[in-house]
């Protein structure tokens, strides 16, 4: 989902309600520096510089964390429960740092992506074609097909 943040920063898909309009959003789009005067905008953009940069991105660092954290705990309990069924099976444990050569590892978590992926993308290409009324990951019901952007 990390990736998928950072991607439809720059890529556009005409017709998906999951993208950006090709002309490009003014409100998206905008400078958060030219708001610091603003009493109303969020602390980091009043206080700029660093901490605007990592609130300005703050969405795919935490998506990214998130995949990081996700993918450790993968590693520490896979081995694990790897080690319980060898140790049953009579056979020598590894540790977590080999277990990360596996192909049991991999393929684990190739099966977990392979559905995440799945599901991002049926969600952006269908969007394209299919509506639900009242959800924000659809365009209007009455919208058409090329329109962009879920306004």
């Amino acid at each position: 989902m990390g990736v998928y943040v950072l991607l439809t920063t720059w890529l556009v898909q005409k017709g998906s309600a999951e993208s950006k309009p090709p002309a490009g959003d003014p409100t998206v789009e905008a400078d958060p520096r030219d708001h610091r005067d603003d009493p109303d905008a969020p602390w980091p953009v009043r206080r700029g510089g660093w901490v605007l940069r990592i609130y300005e991105n703050s969405l795919s660092i935490a998506m990214l964390s998130l995949f990081a954290l996700a993918f450790a705990g993968h590693v520490v309990t896979g081995a694990h429960a790897y080690n319980a069924e060898q140790t049953a099976h009579g056979q020598p444990s590894v540790s977590t740092g080999a277990f990360l050569f596996r192909s049991e590892f991999w393929f684990q978590s190739l099966q977990n992506w392979q559905s995440e992926f799945l599901a991002v993308g049926s969600l952006v290409v269908l969007s394209v074609y299919l509506r639900q009324r009242g959800s924000p990951e659809s365009k209007p019901v009455h919208a058409p097909h090329a329109s962009t952007g879920a306004d």
